[in-house]
């Protein structure tokens, strides 16, 4: 268990710094280049970027470690701690200080999704139980929700405009969790068997697309207000699809349900902090 917490605080140390320096070279790229495959091919041209990224898979590497030694319900909660590390660190490398009401937005939001992972705390499941229409439906929603967010992105602007984005990045990335898991599942049967599923190819482009979307998002806004929100939803659609899909089970009843919806306010709560803050507005584009 030691090794378990030892490395999601490592994964969670490891992937605040590479979020902070993907933020500061992606805030620095022209508006025009959001949402746009230019955008990752200038920014794959520069050194901090990929070492950023090469960082982010070290932390996928002590989060694989922090996995074999512990529950999901004990690692999740524990990786959220990288908005401690990294909202601090990116206002401390624009010169910036955090007063009360960003500590208490960014600690909202930590707290808020640990304690919502911990006392809702999914488990189980089968990834083959869905068929295709469950899956259609699971994904028209999200692609919804999805188009929904990039349009509320058009009309918005500063904090806002990256947390709107930043919605649509976590719901991408939420559903590639679930592919993952699917693709990972017909794997053990063989790679023939991967590759003649439709979610394989599905995981490859929810990768692409929502790579594009965490980068337009750091470029669109401060860190605080893109990283706090795909924290946020990323698993929230999961643990919603793995639900739907796969038949997982959630805790529920009465206090755990009061738990999650408790913690799920506070993450509500934390964000509408860090978007209205004017410290954290200042940070974008300030080098």
């Amino acid at each position: 268990m030691a090794i378990a917490v030892l490395a999601s605080l490592a994964a969670g140390v490891c992937f605040a710094v590479a979020g902070v320096m993907q933020q500061w070279v992606a805030a620095a790229r022209p508006d025009a280049e959001a949402l746009t495959a230019r955008l990752l091919g200038r920014l794959a041209r520069d050194p901090l970027w990929l070492c950023g990224i090469g960082l982010a898979v070290v932390a996928y590497g002590f989060q694989s470690l922090a996995l074999a030694f512990g529950p999901l319900s004990l690692v999740q909660p524990l990786i959220v701690a990288e908005l401690v590390f990294a909202v601090p660190l990116s206002a401390r490398l624009y010169r910036l200080r955090l007063g009360w009401w960003e500590w208490s937005g960014t600690l909202a939001v930590a707290a808020g999704l640990a304690l919502a992972l911990l006392s809702a705390r999914p488990h189980g499941g089968d990834p083959r139980a869905a068929g295709l229409l469950p899956w259609l439906l699971a994904v028209g929603a999200v692609a919804a929700v999805v188009c929904g967010a990039l349009a509320a992105a058009r009309v918005l602007s500063g904090p806002r405009r990256a947390s709107a984005t930043a919605l649509a990045a976590g719901a991408v990335m939420g559903t590639q969790s679930v592919l993952l898991a699917a693709t990972v599942d017909r794997l053990r049967h063989g790679l023939p068997t991967a590759l003649a599923a439709w979610q394989t190819y599905a995981l490859v482009a929810a990768s692409v697309g929502g790579l594009l979307l965490i980068q337009s998002a750091f470029q669109q806004g401060p860190l605080a207000a893109s990283m706090t929100v795909l924290d946020a939803t990323e698993p929230v659609v999961a643990v919603a699809m793995g639900t739907l899909l796969f038949d997982e089970t959630i805790r529920t009843g009465w206090p755990v349900s009061a738990a999650t919806l408790t913690g799920l306010a506070l993450v509500v709560a934390g964000i509408a902090a860090l978007d209205t803050s004017p410290v954290i507005a200042a940070s974008h584009g300030r080098r």
